[in-house]
């Protein structure tokens, strides 16, 4: 099925730093959309600076429109997408905010990022105030659970 261009959303739930859930459709023909933030990998849960993330991202976008660019369907069958939410680029605010990490094998087209996690770095914002921040991939495989 072929990914649509742009959809006009309201954010419904968030599940973590860099995913949520979306209504999008017209009045009566909702669909609801799982939707990992494209180019960011943000703490899990359970991680430290998980919870932060999440509210964060809640903060931004929780009862909110975003308009979502959908990219691909990962393999968990979420939507990825480029996501803003009241004009923010979400993966921006996140970066920024010292937050998420870029996502490098899927950042290509998002070459802002890397300046601003280094400045978020530099400035020891977010996660970086740790002395030895744990990558959320790492994480994972640490924890050897499916998310």
């Amino acid at each position: 099925m072929p990914l649509p261009a742009a959809l006009l959303c309201l954010v419904v739930a968030i599940s973590d730093g860099d995913t949520l859930t979306a209504r999008c459709g017209a009045p009566g023909a909702y669909e609801r959309i799982k939707v990992r933030v494209a180019a960011i990998d943000a703490p899990e849960r359970r991680q430290a600076f998980g919870q932060k993330a999440r509210q964060h991202l809640a903060q931004m976008c929780f009862k909110r429109q975003a308009t979502l660019q959908p990219i691909e369907e990962d393999s968990y069958g979420r939507t990825v997408a480029n996501v803003r939410c009241n004009g923010a680029d979400v993966a921006t605010a996140q970066v920024a905010a010292g937050l998420a990490w870029v996502y490098t094998p899927y950042a290509e087209h998002h070459p802002h990022l890397a300046p601003l996690q280094r400045r978020a770095r530099a400035g020891g914002e977010g996660l970086w105030a740790q002395k030895r921040p744990l990558a959320p991939w790492d994480y994972r495989h640490r924890h050897q659970k499916p998310y």
